[in-house]
């Protein structure tokens, strides 16, 4: 839903504020400019805002801290599965940020959440390909984008931060999970074939098939699993490097499932079919179930919101008269391109500005090809199966694109510029 925003986000970047936007960002092509950087912010999800509040509460963090698990004891409990990622993502990412001390990190996702928790991107990756494309519901996949590959950039984390998560050492360890817990936190339970099963109560062939889909969806598990980082990146060319290795190994986590999948749904009547794509309806309602007890008072602005989401995709939507559009416009400024300190920092002639100007653009264009309008979910698990692979070539595609231009950004740079250009991500605290 808040994704439709994205598309208002280009006619707002024209219309308001440009010269002051232009000036803030230090972006070049006016307002046009603009809107490539305001693209990715505007992807708030109104129903989630209650995860915000489950973070700054904290009511998950002491646990899991203490357990080493990022989901720690309420992994048994009932509880709406944002909300408890949003809480378990940030007390994993900031136990490690600046000592702890600080209530949010910039870098954090539109619904509360983490994508970058110390050396590790995509932590829940497995859940939530298993989400999309079982349970039809991509929310958590489709907020990573141009905010992840910004802080794979420009780290919130120093140093000696990422190292606490892949070396604990001393009393400090038992507050920063490791690196390889990180990357564990996935569900064990893996394809939830026993939901399946009473769905469609499969006959004999139909449950041999099921068994290998599902032995199939641990290995994909396993293929994720792999890529956890053995060690901190030392700097953007690295953590670059880190995404590309999850999202490579989610593509090819998603080609190991298609043909079993395939092959089980193959067998399946159309009313067992019917069963199995009504897994996704019953999601939905479980979700509806877990709000919070104020959320009727949300209902009515909920639905508000949901039409203005839908029309902002429209020709003829009007940023003007979207008061919520409009503030989170302004809130882009908290989040600058630091061009011109880079420039002045690292003393660069005129080649390398121009090349620091080429990885500036690619990576704002990664918010238009990473946002999108909303659409309805497909029907069915295998449609959902191609879409998610979708997404992931484009998000790769995007990473790649950033990686060439950082890659010749420091072709000719000293190791001493080198080093001066990622010291300017730890000191960013916006």
């Amino acid at each position: 839903m808040g994704l439709a925003l994205a598309g208002a986000a280009l006619v707002i970047a024209a219309v308001l504020l440009p010269g002051r936007a232009e000036a803030q960002f230090g972006l070049r092509g006016g307002p046009l400019g603009v809107a490539r950087f305001a693209v990715g912010h505007m992807m708030g999800l109104s129903r989630l805002r209650h995860s915000r509040m489950a973070v700054r509460g904290g009511r998950y963090r002491s646990a899991a801290l203490r357990s080493q698990d990022p989901r720690g004891a309420e992994r048994g409990q009932l509880s709406n599965p944002y909300v408890l990622r949003a809480a378990l993502t940030a007390q994993a990412a900031l136990a490690g940020w600046q000592g702890g001390r600080r209530p949010q990190g910039w870098w954090r996702h539109p619904d509360g959440s983490y994508g970058w928790v110390g050396p590790v991107f995509w932590p829940f990756a497995h859940d939530d390909l298993t989400t999309a494309i079982i349970f039809g519901d991509a929310t958590s996949l489709s907020l990573y984008g141009y905010g992840d590959i910004y802080a794979a950039l420009f780290t919130p984390y120093a140093a000696p931060e990422l190292a606490a998560y892949t070396v604990p050492q001393g009393r400090r360890a038992r507050r920063i999970p490791s690196a390889e817990t990180l990357c564990e936190a996935s569900d064990t339970g893996g394809l939830p074939v026993d939901r399946i099963a009473s769905a469609v109560q499969p006959n004999e062939l139909q449950r041999t098939a099921l068994d290998e889909l599902a032995s199939a969806w641990n290995a994909a598990r396993d293929t994720i699993r792999a890529a956890c980082p053995a060690q901190a990146p030392a700097n953007a060319s690295e953590r670059l490097g880190l995404m590309r290795e999850r999202l490579e190994a989610m593509i090819k986590a998603t080609d190991a499932i298609e043909a079993p999948l395939t092959k089980f749904v193959g067998l399946l009547d159309d009313d067992k079919k019917t069963r199995l794509n009504a897994l996704a309806n019953e999601r939905r309602a479980a979700l509806a179930s877990h709000r919070p007890k104020d959320a009727s008072k949300d209902a009515s602005k909920n639905a508000t919101k949901d039409a203005q989401a839908a029309k902002a995709c429209q020709a003829d939507y009007d940023p003007l008269s979207d008061e919520n559009a409009q503030r989170q416009y302004e809130q882009l400024v908290q989040q600058q391109w630091p061009a011109a300190e880079i420039a002045s920092t690292l003393h660069l002639d005129e080649i390398a500005r121009a090349r620091l100007e080429v990885l500036q653009d690619t990576t704002l264009r990664t918010m238009q090809t990473l946002s999108a309008c909303p659409t309805e979910p497909a029907a069915t698990a295998q449609a959902r199966l191609a879409a998610v692979k979708a997404r992931l070539a484009t998000m790769l595609e995007a990473v790649n694109g950033v990686t060439d231009a950082l890659d010749d950004f420091e072709a000719d740079l000293s190791d001493e510029q080198k080093a001066a250009f990622e010291a300017i991500g730890p000191k960013r605290e916006v």
